[in-house]
């Protein structure tokens, strides 16, 4: 253990637990990133995690928050001290009337759907996946797929933030407006999420089906009560076979009937299909034999064919990722999305003319399927400076997923993500903060998100020695990733210091980090710091 953060050990309370080793590997749940934090600090109450941040402030140390890391960027990577909250997980309020509970930000969305079952209550919406903290699923902008519904941050009722100057700040749609708006989606760079206070809704169950159908018939029925007709939609494209897997499911009272299985769908299907996108790695061109193999196994050679089943509602919205993945994912006017299908499916299957995208698809071959989803934020207010949905209609989010067969990175990833993300761009996209977009730019963010000078603005207010650092995809809103940078996320460097006490040494600016940063461009005032409200 680092010699200064001992000698401050000494000065603060001994009671208080500072629950740290130093032996820690963090990757990604698909183990795209590694990194080996200098301490890794897993707390169980809200003192432990005052003194962590007072440490870190007399020590000059970054601090990156983490959950479950199941994002496959490096948003959760750092050299420096990394706190987990899988131990600040505690319900803390639940009002059966008013439907709203209050919970300690680390708590998985699966224990806080389990606990809040027994009392009638669930989740009003979901992603995929349930694995996520509360506050990481928020803090990423995380969307299910209804245009009933919007991102998860939607259901947010008031937040409180541990700020770097280790005071416990509240702020709701009434109270400290700005920071609420920028902590929505806050992307672990604000602070550290403490406690969040969200509507839930009645405890509920979904029937759904699933069947097969052309993608002519699918992109007919668009704008017809494809996004509409249903609850939940979502669809999953198979580019070479021009056919889309259509799942759609609604609320209901009927008796819970689970999915009926076969064997491609059980662990024997598992592990051919891995073994198969293990060859393809070698062989890309039989990917889309693989495909259709695939396709018509599980779903019988028909289009309309497919599965149904009736489950609780929080258990129905999920899906199996099955591998390590890289994922690519971008939100879209839902109106662009008949134009995206068909420009890509082009690229990809050689119509250079139809596709209209400047790079090359010789030799690129993908797997199936793309998925396809929809949400609705256009009527929320406030809306989360940092949201990426479109902000006067429905989204559609198109998530380019590659697998990485026992962990083999695909060929194709490079150039196949550059012609993705020119697409995107080109029908006025924007990339989702926890995936693995390669070519955004400083400019283009700012570009996309007209508001995120407003965010940058309350992060410079309440971290202005930059605590929380800006690591993974999100230093590229403050580091033009084309030219170079740095990413400062160990130590904060420090040069020419004034005789201070180390308890003071965030109090103002210093040395490299303040001639290199677009954002902290003023010095912090001790004064400021004492008062809470901002």
């Amino acid at each position: 253990m680092d010699p200064r953060l001992k000698q401050e050990l000494h000065k603060v309370d001994p009671a208080t637990p500072f629950r740290a080793t130093t032996s820690h590997i963090h990757h990604t749940w698909a183990k795209t990133y590694f990194s080996r934090p200098e301490l890794y600090i897993q707390p169980h109450t809200t003192d432990e995690i005052q003194k962590i941040i007072t440490l870190a402030r007399r020590c000059r140390r970054r601090l990156v928050t983490v959950g479950c890391s199941h994002s496959p960027s490096d948003l959760t990577c750092t050299s420096s001290w990394m706190v987990n909250l899988d131990h600040y997980n505690k319900i803390l309020h639940l009002d059966k009337t008013s439907k709203v509970v209050v919970m300690q930000a680390g708590i998985r969305l699966h224990d806080l759907g389990r606990q809040i079952r027994e009392h009638g209550l669930a989740l009003p919406n979901l992603g995929s996946i349930d694995h996520q903290s509360m506050a990481g699923a928020l803090g990423t902008a995380t969307h299910g797929s209804s245009t009933r519904h919007g991102i998860l941050a939607q259901s947010v009722l008031g937040l409180k933030i541990m700020l770097a100057n280790g005071r416990v700040v509240s702020c709701s749609r009434e109270q400290n407006l700005d920071l609420f708006r920028a902590a929505l989606v806050s992307l672990g760079a604000l602070g550290v999420i403490t406690e969040v206070t969200y509507q839930m809704t009645d405890s509920f169950k979904i029937e759904w089906s699933q069947s097969l159908h052309p993608l002519d018939e699918i992109l007919a029925d668009w704008e017809k009560g494809l996004w509409t007709d249903n609850e939940f939609t979502r669809v999953w494209w198979m580019p070479y076979m021009k056919r889309v897997i259509k799942w759609t499911a609604n609320k209901t009272e009927l008796k819970e009937s689970p999915p009926e299985e076969n064997w491609w769908t059980g662990m024997l299907g598992f592990h051919v299909y891995h073994f198969c996108l293990y060859v393809s790695q070698w062989v890309p061109r039989i990917l889309p034999a693989l495909e259709k193999f695939v396709t018509n196994v599980q779903y019988g050679f028909k289009d309309g064919v497919g599965g149904a089943a009736v489950q609780d509602g929080h258990n129905g919205l999920l899906m199996n990722c099955l591998y390590s993945q890289f994922v690519n994912e971008w939100a879209i006017p839902l109106e662009r999305g008949p134009e995206a299908l068909t420009r890509l499916s082009a690229w990809l299957n050689r119509d250079d003319e139809t596709a209209r995208i400047p790079v090359s698809s010789k030799g690129i071959y993908v797997h199936a399927p793309i998925e396809v989803r929809v949400t609705d934020t256009s009527k929320t207010q406030p809306r989360p400076y940092l949201d990426n949905t479109v902000p006067d209609g429905p989204t559609l989010y198109l998530n380019a997923t590659l697998y990485r067969p026992y962990g083999r990175d695909p060929p194709c990833r490079e150039r196949y993500y550059q012609a993705f993300e020119y697409l995107m761009k080109e029908l006025g996209g924007r990339p989702h903060w926890a995936k693995n977009f390669l070519t955004v730019t400083k400019d283009e963010f700012h570009s996309m998100y007209p508001e995120m000078g407003d965010w940058l603005r309350v992060r410079k207010e309440v971290d202005p020695d930059g605590m929380f650092p800006a690591v993974g995809g999100r230093k590229r809103m403050t580091t033009d990733i084309s030219t170079g940078g740095q990413n400062w996320s160990g130590q904060m460097p420090v040069k020419g210091l004034s005789p201070q006490t180390s308890e003071e040494s965030f109090d103002i600016m210093h040395g490299a980090e303040a001639e290199k940063s677009i954002l902290f461009q003023g010095s912090g005032d001790a004064e400021e710091e004492e008062e809470e409200e901002l």
